[in-house]
């Protein structure tokens, strides 16, 4: 992964399509089957100030860019604490959050794995999280699906907060499959996947409970 080339697919370049698109209806909905609008109110609202994770950890291109934007659709998903520094949640405590109990508690065991999350809009009996690890080579954290409709898991959906957005945008083409990690051979992000998984899950795509 050290010789991808980042071009307009990933990245800043991605996620200014998305801009793009977003500025021309702002008010419009992030999601088909539920009204979450892209931007609050109709008018961007930019993050100026420098932000960190708590790790130490630096933001991504993706997440840079789309906060010079507005920062609307993190506020709205407990990003941010009084402050306004950023609050992440463990996996298990933004499960309990989003989902209540008994998921939470179902989670714990993986807790430390996965230390810093952020909720993003999707799903109904699932979750969209973006989780703060080790980057990948274009510089992005993954996006999991936190799923308890039969069994909990956390599937690998995403291979950033870029991809996320510009395929809830239809920017980017969705792949066709089943489950949610159908971009795990795709040829522009399959890549970026498998390099996540690799480091995450051992060279799959999800954990599934019983958690070990």
């Amino acid at each position: 992964m050290s010789g991808m080339q980042i071009g307009d697919a990933h990245g800043v370049a991605l996620v200014g399509r998305v801009i793009e698109s977003v500025r021309a209806d702002p008010g419009r909905s992030m999601l088909s089957y539920r009204t979450v609008p892209w931007v609050a109110g109709g008018a961007p609202r930019p993050v100026t100030d420098p932000l960190t994770f708590p790790s130490g950890r630096p933001l991504s291109p993706s997440l840079r860019a789309w906060l010079a934007f507005d920062a609307s659709l993190m506020e709205r998903n407990d990003w941010f604490d009084e402050d306004g520094g950023l609050a992440p949640r463990t996996l298990a405590e933004l499960a309990g959050d989003e989902l209540g109990e008994p998921w939470g508690s179902l989670f714990a065991p993986i807790a430390d794995r996965f230390p810093e999350c952020f909720l993003l809009p999707g799903g109904s009996d699932s979750r969209r999280v973006l989780v703060v690890t080790e980057p990948d080579a274009a510089g992005e954290y993954p996006v999991l699906a936190v799923d308890v409709d039969d069994l909990p898991c956390a599937v690998l959906m995403y291979p950033g907060f870029d991809v996320y957005l510009a395929a809830t945008a239809e920017l980017v083409p969705v792949p066709a499959g089943r489950g949610y990690d159908v971009f795990r051979n795709d040829p522009v992000y399959g890549t970026r996947m498998r390099e996540h998984a690799k480091r995450l899950f051992g060279g799959g795509t999800s954990i599934d409970y019983p958690f070990d």
